[in-house]
């Protein structure tokens, strides 16, 4: 019997099936309806760019970093790399009563 003839490892296929759940609920949780990415920081410079994320990380207690994106946009030659922090800002939740007093 040969490496490949056998089944998946033990675990794997748990593993696979928490991932591709785990990948649902991302994408549900930043749908564009769900709210919109707000940019934090922008720059150029990669040096500046560690810095800030590092004090960020030191001492802003109130970012939740499940809900930060971090970019990397490859200028190439034309333009230079560009790095961008962003925060997902969910979309406020409709008021009930509102809603009741509108209709």
């Amino acid at each position: 019997m040969d490496a490949t003839d056998a089944g998946p490892m033990p675990g794997q296929r748990k593993r696979r099936r928490q991932q591709r759940d785990e990948m649902q609920r991302a994408a549900a949780r930043f749908a564009p309806d769900a709210g919109r990415w707000e940019v934090l920081f922008e720059t150029q410079d990669e040096s500046e760019w560690r810095d800030h994320i590092h004090h960020l990380r030191a001492t802003d207690t109130q970012i939740d970093w499940t809900t930060v994106r971090i970019d990397t946009f490859c200028g190439r030659l034309v333009q230079p790399t560009t790095y961008r922090l962003s925060l997902f800002v969910p979309a406020p939740e409709p008021d009930p009563e509102q809603d009741s007093i509108n209709n």
